[in-house]
């Protein structure tokens, strides 16, 4: 029965990294439709109303509690991380921004340093040698590209989600009582309000209201919003975080792999060098965080 258990939750897992990878070619092609940040009101105010239903349908709490850190929330998850990153959608590739976006394990481990006094020690030294060399061969700073901005801007997007899930993790220590949707929901209504004021100030032509854009934000609503929370709340219920947490990291190879069959973004071979090498800082911060994990809780390491 546990077997079967187990096998459902990889399941849920591998849907929610096909989901979330692809996604990555849905934004791009959403912000040739609208401005980002109509993109992202859209997104962030409607993938909110939706996942206070989900939070309503399934008996959750409901209640805002903790409200300043909720804001900071917000501010860094739905402003910082998925507001940027749709911005750098706008003049940088879909795979590109995918994989500089998750670099968000390696920024977590550098902040928890000074945030948690969690020093960098070891076998993670090499993960922050490999994700430096990395980022650098993508950027490729001796020649200057046209997209060296939305670069940057996929970068701090996964600076601001490393900061929000430091955060977050300080927020379960002092409140481990809180529920995990409560605090995803709120923080992307709270967040969505900058976001709306913006698309609603800054000039920029009306929305093409065409079936593709329709399409996307169907697809940000429903697939990579409300059901990719629920396949990724079952699958941490069911698995050790460390698991969910590296088989997730699939997501952005799957990004470049669909930018470069469906909109033509073939990667050059420094590129693919910088992405293997991010990709190997990930997989070897996963693979210390899963150690980690089985050496504070051998029982649930065995699952």
């Amino acid at each position: 029965m546990q077997k079967k258990i187990i096998i459902k939750a990889f399941i849920a897992l591998f849907l929610l990294t096909l989901i979330w990878g692809y996604n990555w070619v849905v934004m791009k092609l959403a912000v040739q439709y609208a401005s980002p940040f109509q993109f992202a009101a859209l997104r962030t105010f409607l993938g909110a109303i939706m996942l206070f239903i989900v939070l309503f349908l399934t008996k959750r709490p409901l209640a805002l509690k903790e409200f300043p850190t909720m804001l900071a929330l917000g501010l860094l998850q739905t402003c910082g991380f998925t507001g940027l990153l749709i911005w750098a959608l706008v003049s940088g590739g879909a795979g590109k921004t995918a994989v500089l976006s998750y670099t968000m394990p390696f920024w977590v481990m550098l902040f928890a340093w000074p945030m948690l006094g969690e020093k960098v020690r070891g076998w993670q030294w090499l993960a922050v040698a490999f994700a430096l060399f990395g980022i650098v061969l993508i950027f490729d700073p001796l020649h200057i590209k046209a997209d060296g901005f939305s670069m940057t801007l996929a970068l701090l997007s996964g600076i601001s989600w490393a900061i929000s899930a430091i955060v977050s993790k300080k927020l379960h220590q002092r409140a481990p009582h809180l529920d995990l949707l409560n605090i995803t929901a709120w923080p992307t209504l709270l967040g969505s309000i900058p976001i709306i004021i913006l698309a609603l100030v800054l000039p920029a032509p009306p929305i093409q209201w065409t079936h593709t854009f329709y399409l996307t934000i169907i697809y940000s609503i429903f697939l990579s919003g409300s059901l990719a929370w629920v396949l990724w709340l079952y699958a941490l219920q069911r698995l050790p975080a460390g698991v969910a947490s590296m088989a997730s990291m699939l997501a952005p190879v799957i990004g470049v792999s669909a930018a470069w069959v469906q909109l033509g973004e073939r990667p050059s071979q420094i590129e693919l060098l910088g992405m293997l090498f991010i990709a190997l800082a990930l997989v070897t911060i996963s693979t210390i965080t899963i150690r980690k994990h089985q050496a504070i809780d051998p029982a649930q390491g065995q699952e």
